[in-house]
Protein backbone atom coordinates (compact mmCIF):
# COMPACT_ATOMS: atom_id res chain seq x y z
CA UNK A 1 0.00 0.00 0.00
CA UNK A 2 1.56 3.45 -0.92
CA UNK A 3 0.76 7.10 0.07
CA UNK A 4 1.78 10.07 -1.31
CA UNK A 5 2.55 12.42 2.10
CA UNK A 6 5.38 14.20 -0.07
CA UNK A 7 6.21 14.79 -3.98
CA UNK A 8 9.34 12.80 -2.89
CA UNK A 9 7.61 10.08 -2.17
CA UNK A 10 7.13 9.95 -6.01
CA UNK A 11 10.45 8.90 -8.18
CA UNK A 12 11.01 10.87 -11.37
CA UNK A 13 9.87 8.19 -12.84
CA UNK A 14 6.71 7.60 -11.30
CA UNK A 15 6.12 11.45 -11.50
CA UNK A 16 6.39 10.98 -15.55
CA UNK A 17 4.27 8.12 -15.67
CA UNK A 18 1.29 9.58 -13.84
CA UNK A 19 1.95 12.70 -16.52
CA UNK A 20 1.38 10.18 -19.35
CA UNK A 21 -1.95 8.68 -17.57
CA UNK A 22 -2.56 12.65 -17.14
CA UNK A 23 -2.22 13.36 -21.03
CA UNK A 24 -4.25 9.98 -22.05
CA UNK A 25 -7.14 11.22 -19.36
CA UNK A 26 -7.53 14.56 -21.35
CA UNK A 27 -6.96 13.19 -25.19
CA UNK A 28 -10.01 10.18 -24.09
CA UNK A 29 -12.19 11.02 -20.79
CA UNK A 30 -14.26 8.15 -21.62
CA UNK A 31 -11.83 5.48 -21.43
CA UNK A 32 -11.15 6.44 -17.64
CA UNK A 33 -15.13 7.03 -16.73
CA UNK A 34 -15.66 3.61 -14.80
CA UNK A 35 -12.20 3.17 -13.68
CA UNK A 36 -13.02 3.41 -9.87
CA UNK A 37 -16.57 2.30 -9.89
CA UNK A 38 -17.99 1.06 -6.66
CA UNK A 39 -14.25 2.44 -4.94
CA UNK A 40 -14.78 5.27 -2.59
CA UNK A 41 -13.05 8.53 -1.55
CA UNK A 42 -12.75 10.56 1.57
CA UNK A 43 -11.92 14.01 1.70
CA UNK A 44 -11.45 14.76 5.34
CA UNK A 45 -10.40 18.54 5.61
CA UNK A 46 -9.62 19.78 8.59
CA UNK A 47 -8.84 23.27 7.27
CA UNK A 48 -10.34 25.09 4.96
CA UNK A 49 -10.22 24.76 0.80
CA UNK A 50 -12.23 25.18 -2.43
CA UNK A 51 -9.98 24.07 -5.16
CA UNK A 52 -8.26 21.19 -3.61
CA UNK A 53 -11.32 19.50 -2.52
CA UNK A 54 -13.74 19.90 -5.06
CA UNK A 55 -10.70 18.94 -7.53
CA UNK A 56 -11.12 15.52 -5.26
CA UNK A 57 -14.50 14.88 -5.47
CA UNK A 58 -14.43 15.98 -8.98
CA UNK A 59 -11.51 13.45 -10.27
CA UNK A 60 -12.89 10.79 -7.96
CA UNK A 61 -16.40 11.08 -9.45
CA UNK A 62 -15.12 11.67 -13.24
CA UNK A 63 -13.40 7.84 -12.52
CA UNK A 64 -16.97 6.86 -11.65
CA UNK A 65 -16.05 6.62 -8.05
CA UNK A 66 -18.46 8.45 -5.24
CA UNK A 67 -17.09 10.78 -2.55
CA UNK A 68 -17.99 10.97 1.45
CA UNK A 69 -16.12 13.52 3.72
CA UNK A 70 -16.16 16.71 5.60
CA UNK A 71 -15.00 20.11 4.66
CA UNK A 72 -14.40 21.54 8.12
CA UNK A 73 -13.22 20.38 11.28
CA UNK A 74 -16.12 21.66 13.14
CA UNK A 75 -18.50 18.90 11.23
CA UNK A 76 -16.55 15.89 12.44
CA UNK A 77 -16.17 13.88 15.94
CA UNK A 78 -12.78 15.88 16.20
CA UNK A 79 -15.16 18.91 17.85
CA UNK A 80 -15.70 16.25 20.12
CA UNK A 81 -12.23 15.61 21.09
CA UNK A 82 -11.30 13.02 18.87
CA UNK A 83 -8.02 12.44 17.69
CA UNK A 84 -6.84 12.05 14.24
CA UNK A 85 -5.86 8.79 14.48
CA UNK A 86 -8.99 7.15 15.50
CA UNK A 87 -10.52 9.46 13.29
CA UNK A 88 -8.58 7.88 10.41
CA UNK A 89 -9.09 4.24 11.21
CA UNK A 90 -13.11 4.47 11.20
CA UNK A 91 -12.33 6.56 8.00
CA UNK A 92 -10.39 3.39 6.58
CA UNK A 93 -13.46 1.24 7.57
CA UNK A 94 -15.67 3.25 4.97
CA UNK A 95 -13.19 4.18 2.25
CA UNK A 96 -11.02 2.84 -0.43
CA UNK A 97 -8.76 5.97 -0.20
CA UNK A 98 -8.52 8.88 1.79
CA UNK A 99 -7.22 12.99 0.55
CA UNK A 100 -5.99 14.94 3.74
CA UNK A 101 -5.86 18.46 4.53
CA UNK A 102 -4.68 19.71 8.21
CA UNK A 103 -3.17 22.77 9.65
CA UNK A 104 -0.81 20.65 11.80
CA UNK A 105 2.31 19.58 10.01
CA UNK A 106 3.30 15.70 9.98
CA UNK A 107 -0.41 15.22 10.60
CA UNK A 108 -0.80 13.09 7.46
CA UNK A 109 2.31 11.19 8.43
CA UNK A 110 0.26 10.05 11.43
CA UNK A 111 -2.32 8.97 10.13
CA UNK A 112 -0.78 6.98 7.11
CA UNK A 113 0.67 5.09 10.26
CA UNK A 114 -2.53 3.84 11.52
CA UNK A 115 -4.31 4.02 8.26
CA UNK A 116 -5.73 0.79 6.44
CA UNK A 117 -5.94 2.25 3.10
CA UNK A 118 -3.99 5.15 0.96
CA UNK A 119 -3.44 8.38 2.30
CA UNK A 120 -2.89 11.85 0.19
CA UNK A 121 -1.31 15.02 1.52
CA UNK A 122 -4.11 17.31 0.49
CA UNK A 123 -1.71 20.05 2.28
CA UNK A 124 -0.25 20.36 6.20
CA UNK A 125 -0.27 23.61 7.67
CA UNK A 126 3.54 25.45 6.10
CA UNK A 127 4.77 22.10 5.21
CA UNK A 128 3.76 20.45 2.06
CA UNK A 129 1.11 20.29 -0.67
CA UNK A 130 2.42 17.09 -3.27
CA UNK A 131 -0.89 17.55 -5.47
CA UNK A 132 -0.51 20.79 -5.80
CA UNK A 133 2.90 20.24 -7.05
CA UNK A 134 1.88 17.40 -9.65
CA UNK A 135 -0.69 19.97 -10.72
CA UNK A 136 2.07 22.59 -10.93
CA UNK A 137 3.92 19.99 -13.25
CA UNK A 138 1.39 19.20 -15.41
CA UNK A 139 0.92 22.89 -16.20
CA UNK A 140 5.06 23.16 -16.64
CA UNK A 141 5.19 19.89 -19.20
CA UNK A 142 2.17 21.11 -21.17
CA UNK A 143 3.23 24.69 -21.43
CA UNK A 144 7.18 24.27 -21.71
CA UNK A 145 7.47 20.35 -22.92
CA UNK A 146 10.18 20.12 -20.24
CA UNK A 147 11.64 20.26 -16.62
CA UNK A 148 15.09 20.77 -17.65
CA UNK A 149 17.42 23.90 -18.10
CA UNK A 150 14.46 26.42 -16.65
CA UNK A 151 15.06 29.24 -14.08
CA UNK A 152 11.70 29.44 -11.73
CA UNK A 153 11.15 33.05 -9.88
CA UNK A 154 9.09 32.28 -6.87
CA UNK A 155 7.53 35.12 -5.35
CA UNK A 156 5.70 35.91 -2.13
CA UNK A 157 5.47 33.97 0.76
CA UNK A 158 8.08 31.75 0.90
CA UNK A 159 8.57 31.12 4.11
CA UNK A 160 5.31 29.69 4.96
CA UNK A 161 4.38 28.88 1.14
CA UNK A 162 3.75 25.04 1.34
CA UNK A 163 3.21 24.71 -2.42
CA UNK A 164 6.60 26.80 -3.26
CA UNK A 165 8.69 24.25 -1.10
CA UNK A 166 7.09 21.10 -2.60
CA UNK A 167 7.74 22.49 -5.68
CA UNK A 168 11.34 23.02 -5.20
CA UNK A 169 11.63 19.64 -3.96
CA UNK A 170 10.31 18.49 -6.78
CA UNK A 171 12.54 20.40 -9.56
CA UNK A 172 15.25 19.82 -7.54
CA UNK A 173 16.02 16.68 -9.10
CA UNK A 174 15.98 17.85 -12.89
CA UNK A 175 19.25 19.38 -14.65
CA UNK A 176 19.30 23.06 -15.39
CA UNK A 177 17.49 24.13 -12.83
CA UNK A 178 17.99 27.28 -10.87
CA UNK A 179 15.86 29.31 -8.86
CA UNK A 180 15.09 33.34 -8.21
CA UNK A 181 13.77 33.29 -4.55
CA UNK A 182 11.97 37.01 -4.27
CA UNK A 183 10.61 38.12 -1.07
CA UNK A 184 10.56 40.65 1.67
CA UNK A 185 13.38 38.94 4.09
CA UNK A 186 10.82 38.18 6.70
CA UNK A 187 9.36 35.52 4.41
CA UNK A 188 12.54 34.27 2.75
CA UNK A 189 12.52 30.60 1.79
CA UNK A 190 13.34 29.18 5.69
CA UNK A 191 16.50 27.68 6.08
CA UNK A 192 15.67 23.83 6.33
CA UNK A 193 15.02 23.99 2.69
CA UNK A 194 17.74 25.97 1.43
CA UNK A 195 20.12 23.94 3.11
CA UNK A 196 18.83 20.54 2.77
CA UNK A 197 17.42 20.87 -0.67
CA UNK A 198 19.29 24.05 -2.96
CA UNK A 199 22.61 23.99 -0.47
CA UNK A 200 22.98 20.15 -0.38
CA UNK A 201 22.15 19.85 -4.53
CA UNK A 202 24.21 22.32 -5.12
CA UNK A 203 21.17 23.68 -6.78
CA UNK A 204 22.00 27.21 -8.18
CA UNK A 205 19.99 30.07 -7.07
CA UNK A 206 19.87 34.00 -5.97
CA UNK A 207 17.30 35.42 -3.12
CA UNK A 208 16.37 39.30 -4.10
CA UNK A 209 13.54 41.72 -3.06
CA UNK A 210 13.19 43.01 -6.52
CA UNK A 211 11.06 41.38 -8.68
CA UNK A 212 11.33 43.89 -11.66
CA UNK A 213 14.95 42.90 -12.07
CA UNK A 214 14.08 39.25 -11.86
CA UNK A 215 11.98 39.39 -14.72
CA UNK A 216 13.60 39.48 -17.95
CA UNK A 217 15.50 36.11 -17.02
CA UNK A 218 12.91 33.95 -15.70
CA UNK A 219 10.51 31.03 -18.11
CA UNK A 220 8.40 30.92 -15.04
CA UNK A 221 6.74 32.88 -12.74
CA UNK A 222 5.27 31.49 -9.45
CA UNK A 223 3.25 34.13 -7.79
CA UNK A 224 2.13 32.91 -3.91
CA UNK A 225 -0.28 34.88 -1.86
CA UNK A 226 0.86 36.10 1.87
CA UNK A 227 -1.19 33.72 4.06
CA UNK A 228 -3.08 35.77 7.15
CA UNK A 229 -3.49 32.33 8.76
CA UNK A 230 -0.03 31.63 9.13
CA UNK A 231 1.06 35.00 10.84
CA UNK A 232 0.58 35.38 14.75
CA UNK A 233 -0.43 38.73 14.44
CA UNK A 234 -1.99 40.90 12.14
CA UNK A 235 0.16 43.73 11.88
CA UNK A 236 2.87 42.12 10.38
CA UNK A 237 0.07 40.63 8.09
CA UNK A 238 -0.79 44.05 7.05
CA UNK A 239 2.48 45.04 7.03
CA UNK A 240 3.73 42.31 3.88
CA UNK A 241 0.67 41.16 1.94
CA UNK A 242 1.03 43.68 -0.54
CA UNK A 243 4.41 43.50 -1.17
CA UNK A 244 4.46 42.49 -4.53
CA UNK A 245 1.35 42.73 -6.95
CA UNK A 246 1.60 41.49 -10.71
CA UNK A 247 0.70 43.83 -13.18
CA UNK A 248 0.23 44.15 -17.17
CA UNK A 249 3.51 46.94 -16.65
CA UNK A 250 5.27 44.63 -14.59
CA UNK A 251 5.31 42.33 -17.61
CA UNK A 252 7.09 44.77 -20.33
CA UNK A 253 10.58 43.05 -19.75
CA UNK A 254 9.49 39.34 -19.75
CA UNK A 255 9.94 36.69 -21.81
CA UNK A 256 7.31 36.40 -24.29
CA UNK A 257 6.85 32.31 -23.60
CA UNK A 258 6.88 33.44 -19.74
CA UNK A 259 4.91 30.87 -17.69
CA UNK A 260 2.89 32.63 -14.87
CA UNK A 261 1.73 30.53 -12.07
CA UNK A 262 -0.47 30.63 -8.91
CA UNK A 263 -1.71 28.01 -6.55
CA UNK A 264 -4.36 30.02 -6.16
CA UNK A 265 -6.34 31.37 -4.06
CA UNK A 266 -5.42 34.88 -5.19
CA UNK A 267 -6.29 38.04 -3.10
CA UNK A 268 -4.52 40.84 -4.70
CA UNK A 269 -0.88 39.62 -5.68
CA UNK A 270 -2.27 39.03 -9.21
CA UNK A 271 -4.40 42.02 -10.97
CA UNK A 272 -7.34 40.58 -12.79
CA UNK A 273 -6.16 42.84 -15.79
CA UNK A 274 -3.10 39.90 -16.27
CA UNK A 275 -6.12 37.13 -16.09
CA UNK A 276 -6.24 37.95 -20.10
CA UNK A 277 -2.54 37.59 -21.28
CA UNK A 278 -2.00 34.54 -22.88
CA UNK A 279 1.42 34.14 -20.74
CA UNK A 280 -1.37 33.85 -17.60
CA UNK A 281 -1.37 29.76 -16.53
CA UNK A 282 -3.09 29.78 -13.03
CA UNK A 283 -6.41 28.47 -14.14
CA UNK A 284 -4.82 26.45 -16.46
CA UNK A 285 -3.20 24.70 -13.08
CA UNK A 286 -6.51 24.32 -11.42
CA UNK A 287 -7.84 21.98 -14.51
CA UNK A 288 -4.41 20.30 -14.49
CA UNK A 289 -5.01 19.24 -10.85
CA UNK A 290 -7.81 17.72 -11.47
CA UNK A 291 -6.35 15.60 -14.67
CA UNK A 292 -3.24 14.79 -12.17
CA UNK A 293 -5.59 13.71 -9.30
CA UNK A 294 -6.98 11.53 -11.49
CA UNK A 295 -4.22 10.36 -12.45
CA UNK A 296 -2.59 9.80 -8.78
CA UNK A 297 -5.91 8.11 -7.67
CA UNK A 298 -5.56 5.21 -10.27
CA UNK A 299 -2.11 5.11 -9.13
CA UNK A 300 -2.75 4.44 -5.09
CA UNK A 301 -5.46 2.37 -5.98
CA UNK A 302 -3.36 0.47 -7.80
CA UNK A 303 -6.26 0.62 -11.02
CA UNK A 304 -4.98 -0.82 -14.25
Amino acid sequence: MRHLLDILDLSTEEIGELINIACDIINDPDKYSEKCRRKKLATLFFEPSTRTRLSFEAAMYELGGSVLGFSESSSSSTAKGESVSDTIKVVSCYADIIAMRHPKEGAPMVASMVSGVPIINAGDGGHNHPTQTLADLLTIYREKGRFNDLTVGLCGDLKFGRTVHSLINALSRYTGIKFVLISPDELKLPDYVTNNVLIKNNIPYEETTDLLAAMPKLDILYMTRVQKERFFNEQDYIRLKDSYILTPDKLTDAKEDLCIMHPLPRVNEISVAVDNDPRACYFKQVLNGKYMRMALILKLLEVE
